[in-house]
């Protein structure tokens, strides 16, 4: 199954809006969520801060600052058939 992690950070109304929609689109697709949030942690506030929300799939970045529904449903067909 695809995992999906999406990195975020309180605050961020593009985090906000990122997290809405792919909570949404799990109830229609199959894939493990991970949310981690970076606050606090240096490595990943310095990786990720000025790309937020970054949205991967199995390791791959496939967005940032916002999530295309229709685009992730893809991107998460296409890791499903790789697995």
């Amino acid at each position: 199954m695809p995992e999906v992690v999406v990195y975020h950070a309180a605050g961020c109304h593009l985090c906000e809006r990122a997290l809405a929609q792919v909570r949404a689109l799990r109830a229609e697709l199959e894939f493990d969520l991970r949310e981690i949030d970076i606050a606090g942690d240096p490595a990943l506030e310095g990786a990720y801060r000025e790309w937020l929300p970054v949205v991967e799939i199995d390791g791959r970045r496939r967005f940032t600052y916002h999530v295309h529904p229709d685009a992730l449903r893809r991107a998460v067909a296409q890791a499903g058939a790789q697995s």
